[in-house]
């Protein structure tokens, strides 16, 4: 893990966020499961801008952690739908920190790829929209 400065994607963030102590683990950084759990809330979000309405989590593919996160950062979650296929939407998660206010330095921590089912209101699978 190396703090080589990277610059954001060049596209609006799905989520971005603070993190406070209250996200803390008893090393000092950000608990990993907090990560996990917002990286599913952007990819959640995504997934339903494709779906166009509910969709339910069915895979995490790959999760991999690049760096750790610590308390002040912001962190900018970023989507890409990869596949779509008749039921689901894959997509990829990529989340980066920026830090040290006096000396600006933004780090990719994590990145992700998970599917998503779209579901109807009785939480049966549904078949995906066309692309508009």
């Amino acid at each position: 893990m190396s703090d080589t400065p990277v610059q954001l994607p060049e596209k609006q963030p799905t989520l971005r966020l603070m993190t406070m102590p209250s996200d803390m683990n008893p090393n000092g950084d950000i608990f990993g499961g907090w990560v996990m759990s917002q990286v599913d809330i952007a990819g959640g979000v995504a997934a339903m801008r494709r779906a166009r309405g509910r969709v339910t989590t069915v895979a995490v593919n790959a999760f991999q952690f690049k760096q750790p996160i610590s308390i002040g950062d912001v962190v900018s979650f970023y989507t890409e739908v990869v596949k779509v296929g008749k039921t689901s939407v894959t997509l990829n998660v990529e989340v980066y920190a920026e830090r040290n206010y006096f000396k600006p330095i933004t780090v990719k921590v994590t990145e992700a790829t998970l599917t998503y089912v779209a579901i109807d209101a009785s939480g049966n699978k549904r078949d995906m929209p066309p692309e508009v």
